[in-house]
């Protein structure tokens, strides 16, 4: 007699391999080696393609001539804030020179915020997200990280931190958290705020019924726009009706041109089926009267309500961009509602396509870009050391500013980035604090030097400008003084790509 094989027994490859996908994921190894995936982005490149991380970099090289007192008319302040990334940027630079500084300071920077956003995101939905890993490398490599905000970034990772330390409200988490905050506000005061307004909201709302919590979020409206009026008759500011299709996170990754909206069709769809999946384990009423839903909507809320613009006193330029700032918050907080779904596995395989198709996009655009400063840098050198030079080149149908502050970059070590806009906004630690002949004393003659409307003047001669002719190449035009500087509009990501 034959007795049937008990094939519950016998374990099947595919068993086998969600065993030891299980057993990866336990395992403290894999923080390792996701963490190494993660920071490829920073390394696939000869540089970083990250708007102001060029400014960055320029002004720590600036730092140390001050330091040495080689520059007159500029000078370093202390200030609390705004100035995290530039110190771990300064200190970087004397140890390891620009190139390798960048590189590992921004590494930091998105590891923080990386890991920041998993362990939040894991703190909302009570298990470790690993499906939505594809979701955040995706925001961490958005708009803001392309627009080199990185004191930003780097504070709202940091805030991340700290707020998952505490979703669990205890006297105890909240002094574990409140150093993370500090540090935060070292970097950047924004996402600081922000954070005080979740946490405070937290702490109100476990304390009450879920139908008396939508008092509690009406209230939070009143006084958001109540601050919008405050801050509208006290000080410049600026709103705007588009700020609406910022509130949802999904704008982050638009990063640079038209291409970029199959991205953000493809995350709409797959967090709208990851969405209904909650809705379909836990009830449409369960999900719309929990803490994890409500924070979106007073994220989102924030992001549409207050101005995107304001001119703060004291500083001599705006802190612009809040909205499309604070949309990267929104983008987390929508992932950590949908940490607790239970993905298919169609819906894992179609997160992780959208997000290859993403750094797809960058990997080609970042090569680009890197093409384009490869011919101004050899532009630049050119000139004999020690001259003061601008660009003439922008994009403006680029989202992110990919050009404007490239020829920072480009001068360290040989010349003057004469409009680079750092000193005269005071915003940032070094301030020029008389006219120099080394950067624009004022934000206004910053700007117009940009937007090539500023009309040169005899003192800042010798003036040097990288410009294209009418066939593309990049040539150096010695400006006269009476004569506006002029600008050309250009699109590198057009350009053909070298080979190889």
């Amino acid at each position: 007699m034959h007795t049937q094989p008990n094939h519950r027994s016998v374990p099947t490859s595919a068993t086998r391999g969600h065993r030891a996908i299980a057993a990866l994921m336990g395992s403290k190894w894999v923080y390792a080696l996701v963490s190494l995936l993660f920071l490829i982005p920073c390394y696939w490149q000869p540089r970083i393609q990250a708007g102001d991380l060029a400014s960055h970099i320029y002004n720590s090289w600036l730092s140390q001539l001050i330091e040495s007192g080689r520059l007159q008319g500029l000078v370093m302040v202390r200030q609390t804030t705004n100035i995290l990334f530039d110190l771990i940027l300064s200190g970087l630079f004397k140890v390891v020179g620009p190139e390798a500084a960048q590189r590992i300071a921004v590494s930091l920077a998105v590891l923080t915020f990386v890991w920041g956003a998993f362990a939040f995101i894991g703190a909302v939905g009570g298990r470790r997200p690993w499906h939505l890993l594809p979701s955040i490398g995706m925001l961490a490599y958005g708009w803001v990280y392309h627009m080199g905000f990185f004191n930003f970034y780097l504070s709202l990772g940091l805030c991340f931190w700290g707020l998952s330390i505490v979703w669990d409200w205890s006297a105890r988490r909240m002094a574990m958290a409140t150093p993370v905050f500090v540090v935060a506000y070292v970097a950047h005061a924004l996402p600081v705020v922000w954070a005080a307004g979740l946490v405070g909201y937290l702490l109100i709302a476990r304390n009450l019924e879920p139908r008396l919590r939508l008092y509690v979020i009406a209230a939070s409206f009143v006084a958001m726009v109540v601050l919008h009026a405050v801050i509208g008759r006290t000080m410049v500011s600026a709103w705007s009706p588009q700020q609406i299709n910022l509130t949802t996170g999904l704008d982050q990754v638009w990063v640079f041109d038209a291409k970029y909206y199959v991205v953000m069709v493809g995350l709409v769809l797959v967090w709208g089926l990851l969405f209904l999946n909650l809705i379909h384990l836990s009830g449409a009423r369960q999900v719309v009267s929990g803490i994890p839903f409500q924070i979106c909507v007073i994220s989102a809320a924030g992001v549409f309500i207050l101005p995107t613009t304001v001119l703060i006193p004291g500083f001599h330029h705006t802190l612009a961009f809040i909205a499309e700032r604070m949309s990267l918050g929104v983008g987390v907080c929508v992932c950590a509602l949908l940490g607790a779904a239970r993905p298919k596995r169609l819906e894992m395989y179609a997160l992780v396509l959208v997000a290859i198709v993403f750094f797809g996009f960058l990997y080609r655009d970042e090569r680009a870009l890197n093409s384009f400063e490869d011919r101004m840098q050899d532009t630049v050198a050119k000139l004999s050391p020690g001259q003061r030079v601008i660009s003439a080149v922008e994009d403006p149908d680029l989202r992110v500013n990919a050009l404007a502050h490239m020829i920072d970059r480009v001068c360290i070590g040989h010349c003057y980035s004469y409009a680079n806009y750092e000193p005269s906004t005071a915003q940032f630690r070094i301030r020029a604090d008389v006219p120099n002949p080394y950067v624009a004393y004022s934000y206004q003659q910053s700007w117009e030097l940009q937007s090539g409307v500023y009309v040169v003047r005899e003192s800042d001669l010798p003036l040097y400008q990288v410009d294209l002719d009418e066939n593309g190449k990049m040539v150096l035009k010695e400006l006269k003084a009476g004569v506006p500087c002029g600008i050309t509009e250009w699109d590198p990501l057009s350009e053909t790509l070298p080979a190889g």
